[in-house]
């Protein structure tokens, strides 16, 4: 969080000229990525959590399959001068030391991506880069469970756990709720694509991506959320606003269980999930 005086109009009682106060602002830094000493990515990112953050943007991007293979995180600060970076805008790097098998493949993709055609849609450089088709999520035999009582349950117990945004009104939610409807984590961030991957690196530490349960997004529903869950095994997502069209085809594919417009008394289940032959 950051401090900056503001002048507030409109408000009853204040001066028609306004009145100066003092503000809570998120705050947002570029985050390098960089794995085995070469820099893969740099994000915009609130300053908390980034081992969880790196960890978690490794395994829902694809570059480690699982956990294990990230056999250590440092945090640095950067110098601001090298990266060129403006006064008093602080930079982070996230160190990540991964394996061999992942380091190699990373590589190649990296060559690989460098050498094709840009088709400038979201930042990557190939529409196969995109990866909208997800390897298919099992089948399990809880996901029915989460259903709407389910969701608003756990949905009206997220704003009293989204502390910094409670400071500062500018940052999403990513958090999970087991089968009885309880927040196990809440994870914030200015981006929602952010919030999530902290999430997933929370729950990756912890040895907790396989257990039942679901995610809540406090955004829509985008493709690349949905991918980013079921690339990790995911199974369900439930949002606070509505779903892109893609988004849903993404769920429908990778069989990911897919809530949105989450406002009660209401919900739309948008995709059901892999449901188990009875």
């Amino acid at each position: 969080m950051a401090r900056h005086t503001v002048r507030v109009f409109g408000e009853a009682g204040l001066p028609p000229e306004g009145m100066e106060r003092d503000d809570i602002l998120a705050t947002e830094i570029p985050v390098a990525l960089v794995f085995n000493g070469i820099s893969h990515a740099v994000m915009m990112a609130t300053p908390e959590a980034l081992d969880d953050f790196a960890l978690g943007f490794a395994l829902s991007e694809g570059i480690l399959d699982r956990a294990e293979d990230c056999r250590g995180i440092s945090v640095h600060a950067a110098d601001g001068s090298a990266a060129q970076l403006p006064p008093g805008v602080p930079g982070v790097e996230v160190h990540l030391d991964i394996s061999t098998r992942c380091f190699e493949r990373l590589r190649h993709r990296r060559r690989s991506m460098a050498g094709r055609t840009g088709c400038g849609v979201c930042g990557v450089e190939s529409f196969a880069a995109l990866d909208l088709a997800p390897e298919r999520l099992p089948a399990r035999d809880w996901i029915e469970r989460v259903d709407l009582a389910l969701v608003l349950q756990a949905f009206s117990q997220l704003g009293a756990r989204q502390v910094h945004n409670a400071q500062a009104g500018a940052l999403h939610a990513a958090a999970w709720a087991g089968l009885d409807g309880q927040l196990a984590a809440v994870c914030e961030d200015v981006g929602r694509h952010n919030a999530l991957d902290k999430l997933i690196g929370h729950l990756a530490r912890a040895g907790r991506l396989g257990e039942p349960g679901f995610v809540l997004m406090s955004s829509r529903g985008s493709h690349e959320l949905v991918r980013k869950c079921a690339r990790v095994g995911l199974g369900a997502l439930a949002t606070i606003s509505a779903p892109t069209a893609t988004g849903v085809q993404v769920a429908e594919l990778a069989g990911l269980r897919l809530w949105g417009l989450c406002r009660a008394p209401r919900g739309v289940l948008y995709a059901p999930g892999a449901l188990q032959q009875r």
